[in-house]
Order: structure tokens, then sequence, then C-alpha cells
């Protein structure tokens, strides 16, 4: 269930983003669908949510996305390039105006040689794809919500100049 800061965020971007007849899709490593119920348990989210991608694994971020294997095996999941590909694959598999990734390590412990909390997010829209470095603390539940949090802001920011 959503807390009611990320209620209050996709309500807001639900406003903006219907005002100006835009849509939104996801694809999501880290937050495991997460980012994609936060939208979809406000209601009115399906005026601008067309969908969402789960690519826990690198065989699927390969196999839905289209990432390259050599990229998955040179640069790791938890890299700025493959949040960057797994947003664009996103808004161009679902023709969105705006898709935002989400890749990282919740933790506990590494994962490909990351600190937990290292989290990359990108969102794409047709005349650009911003990335973002985070380095969130806390447990696994923690650094999952801090990263919707963070993905909904950075959308948001990018909305409203």
């Amino acid at each position: 269930m959503s807390t009611q800061k990320q209620i209050d965020q996709v309500t807001a971007l639900i406003k903006v983003m219907k005002k100006r007849k835009l849509t939104l899709a996801t694809a999501e490593s880290i937050t495991g669908g997460g980012l994609a119920s936060a939208i979809t348990d406000v209601a009115g989210s399906s005026a601008i949510f067309l969908g969402s991608m789960v690519t826990y694994s690198d065989a699927s971020k390969t196999k839905i996305l289209g990432i390259p294997k050599r990229i998955l095996t040179k640069s790791t999941a938890v890299s700025e390039v493959v949040a960057q590909q797994m947003a664009e694959s996103a808004r161009s598999q679902f023709g969105a105006d705006f898709a935002i990734a989400t890749t990282g390590v919740a933790g506990p412990g590494k994962a490909y040689g990351q600190k937990a909390g290292t989290v990359w997010i990108a969102i794409a829209s047709k005349k650009e794809t911003i990335t973002i470095e985070l380095a969130l603390s806390g447990d696994r539940d923690a650094v999952r919500k801090s990263t919707i949090e963070s993905a909904l802001a950075c959308l948001s920011r990018i909305l409203t100049p």
C-alpha cells in the first residue's frame, strides 16, 4: 500500500499530466512493481498511466526491454546506462510521452559490486533521458520506498519547471 506522500505525489502528477494530455509508463527492477502500484493506487491514474514492466532479472531486461547482454555484463544492471535503456525501451514499447525506470540494490548486502542503497532512476521523454544516481540509507523497505518517492519527485520537477 502506498504511503500518503506517494499518494499526494501521484495525485499532483495525474493532475498535471491529464491537463497536458501526457502519458506515463514504467520499467522497474529495484521497486518490483511498487512504482506502478503507487501510481495505480490513486483514482484517475488510468487517464495517464499506460502500463509497467517489472524486469527484475538480467535475462528479463534483455528479453523484455531489449537491453543487450553485453551492456549488462559490462556495466551491470545497477548502472546509468541500464537505467537509461530501461526507460527508453518502456517509453517506446508503450508509446508513452514519459517513462520512469528504477534499478539498484535494495539490500541487505551488496549486488553487482554496489552497496545497498545504490539506485539509478531514469526518466525518458521524446526529447531526452535524464538519469539520477541516489545513495539511499535504511533497510530494504526504506530504500524501495525512497526510490519510488524520488522517482515521482523527479518526474514532477520535469513537468513543473
